[in-house]
């Protein structure tokens, strides 16, 4: 696979099954693709300019990296994978930036993680970053439970809770509650 080229829904599910993901984590990260097409349509019927093919590759690769980790190592483990294997940057930076609402320089670092920005930019980005808090296991939730489960595992004063909550608002602010 050239390093442009995205790989199709059914390559990226072999990818998955290839690079050992469970069968569990295979079918969450289809409902994430599922719930990311649904935003970037969404955005895209605002007249935002949104990639669905790289929302939705990005949406089913995202969790890759729970082939060797179910920590939040999980997204930099992922990219490592996904560059590995040549797959787009645009996928590789979805893969390291959709965990915990995405990091910043200081979180990764403490962390172990290279010390750089890990921060949702591009829509594609945002909109799997904010499928993966939506989609709990294989259902969607409201946004509010999705955040308590976050205080209950970070504490209500972790950064990770505001950074997925403007998350949410800016999407709402664009196409309103999905």
């Amino acid at each position: 696979m050239s390093e442009s080229e995205l790989p199709t829904t059914a390559e990226a599910i072999g990818i998955l099954t290839k690079a050992g993901c469970s069968k569990r984590v295979i079918e969450h990260c289809k409902f994430v693709a599922e719930f990311s097409v649904k935003v970037a349509k969404a955005l895209q019927n605002k007249g935002v300019n949104v990639d669905i093919q790289l929302a939705e590759i990005g949406g089913l690769l995202h969790d890759i990296g729970r082939s060797k980790t179910h920590t939040v190592d999980h997204g930099f483990v992922g990219s490592q994978i996904a560059r590995s294997l040549n797959l787009p940057q645009s996928v590789v930076r979805i893969i390291e930036r959709h965990v915990g609402g995405g990091l910043p320089k200081d979180e990764a670092k403490q962390l172990g993680w290279p010390p750089r920005d890990y921060l949702p930019r591009t829509w594609e980005e945002k909109i799997v970053c904010y499928a993966d808090k939506r989609v709990e296991g294989l259902r969607t939730v409201p946004v509010e439970q999705a955040l308590g489960e976050y205080v209950a595992r970070l504490g209500q004063s972790h950064p990770a809770i505001d950074r997925i909550r403007k998350l949410h608002e800016e999407i709402v602010a664009m196409v309103g509650e999905l």
